[in-house]
């Protein structure tokens, strides 16, 4: 039965039912002697509470996206097959436009809000240079199947969760495609193709988004792996100019190392509530020792490029959680990257969906305009010739306005340390 099926949540509201149930009509009814009958009630109240308990999960978990099937609840799942040494560019020296094409088995996924605007299709995809064996989730915009598109290449968004967190996340707790499947249809937003593949790779630990052989590599599976299969099989733009990567909490920390580490590969990257310095991730493989931090920190790969990199960077979020990670990430831009911050207030929702949910649509305009996909309208807002774009007083996505703090780190030291590299483990503490 699958974790997060409609059967599943059935049977527990079913079960606790019952357990509410079976005190009031057996408490004084239990025969036998004193101590079993003590032992009976006991059992009855233990039963109520675990069957509270597991309903109030179930109901928490397919809200928020957290775990996707038993073996991500219990820890042992396990999706590498090998972890070898790719080197610096993640793919091993392997020429990829020389990989044959190889065409995937997609069906219909299953879950909440899958069969939503049109459907999410998956597929289970083995990566030819990462090792990894795991599903991908993919969602065409309306436009890709009518007859007047059928020569036209899309743009593509990979969308990436948090830790712990489902690849069906931004389909199911956020909505996005059913979100942005209007604006689409009347073009204030450009057709993209959505594509969420599992970033949950190890049981029991964040990858960070990162390579360590011998463990895992995580960075090619996503930059390398899953834009190959998307070009191998639609009609998508190819990379960097079609390409752009979301995601909130650590995934948003994954988005934005991803572009800034792959200008080659990403046009754009969405932070949503994210972290630069991976130790903001307890849990985080890629903050097993500083050299690996580094190597993972946006921050700090920003700062020592030699050419700033060509990408547009959207980072939101609130003072102490993802606000002073955006700001430093636009202190140390130089052009042609753009690093655009909005400052969300504490009233907006906290590290939760209800702060991210509302923030899809204007971010997918944000895509819209740095993609250069609205030149035929005159709203061209692509890098060309873009600075760095100021702090913005923009609070939540419903356009509820923020007053920006003066200051870059407005809350306390930890904060600050997390958004440059230069925090403890002790001090980081991150909750998805």
């Amino acid at each position: 039965m699958s974790l997060t099926g409609t059967p599943f949540l059935c049977t527990i509201v079913v079960l606790s039912v019952v357990a509410l149930i079976l005190p009031l009509l057996l408490w004084s009814r239990t025969p036998g002697p004193k101590p079993l009958r003590a032992a009976a009630r006991v059992l009855m109240l233990l039963f109520t509470q675990g069957t509270a308990v597991t309903l109030v999960f179930v109901l928490v978990n397919n809200q928020n996206g957290l775990y996707d099937n038993w073996a991500d609840l219990i820890g042992t799942g396990d999706h590498v097959q090998r972890a070898a040494d790719l080197g610096r560019d993640g793919t091993g020296g392997i020429a990829l436009k020389r990989l044959p094409r190889v065409a995937q088995v997609f069906r219909p996924a299953d879950g909440p809000g899958m069969r939503a605007a049109g459907g999410v299709r998956v597929t289970q995809l083995r990566g030819r240079v990462s090792g990894v064996n795991a599903e991908v989730y993919v969602w065409l915009p309306p436009q890709y199947g009518e007859p007047a598109y059928r020569h036209r290449r899309f743009p593509v968004v990979e969308l990436l969760p948090g830790y712990p967190g489902s690849a069906k996340a931004w389909f199911g707790a956020l909505g996005a495609h059913q979100q942005v499947l209007p604006l689409m249809r009347d073009g204030r937003v450009a057709p993209f193709i959505l594509v969420a593949p599992r970033t949950n790779l190890l049981a029991g630990v964040d990858t960070g988004c990162a390579n360590v052989p011998g463990q895992v590599n995580a960075d090619s599976w996503l930059s390398v792996d899953v834009p190959r299969m998307v070009l191998d099989n639609f009609r998508a733009q190819p990379a960097p100019s079609g390409w752009a990567v979301a995601g909130y909490s650590a995934g948003a920390h994954c988005a934005v190392k991803l572009a800034v580490a792959h200008p080659d590969r990403y046009r754009a990257a969405v932070s949503l509530s994210g972290y630069n310095d991976p130790i903001g991730e307890r849990n985080s493989l890629a903050a097993q020792s500083p050299a690996l931090r580094a190597r993972n920190n946006p921050y700090l790969l920003l700062r020592k490029a030699a050419e700033p990199p060509r990408i547009a960077l959207y980072v939101s979020g609130e003072s102490g959680d993802g606000y002073q990670a955006g700001a430093a990430l636009q202190a140390v831009a130089k052009a042609p990257t753009t690093v655009h911050v909005v400052f969300l207030p504490r009233s907006a929702g906290g590290h939760t969906m209800a702060l991210w949910r509302p923030q899809v649509p204007e971010v997918f305009r944000w895509l819209t305009l740095q993609m250069g996909q609205n030149r035929a309208r005159g709203e061209d807002g692509s890098l060309a010739g873009a600075g760095t774009a100021p702090l913005s007083g923009t609070g939540s996505g419903d356009g509820a306005a923020g007053s920006t703090p003066r200051s870059l780190s407005s809350a306390d030291s930890t904060h600050a340390a997390l958004a440059s590299g230069t925090s403890s483990r002790a001090a980081a503490g991150r909750r998805r």
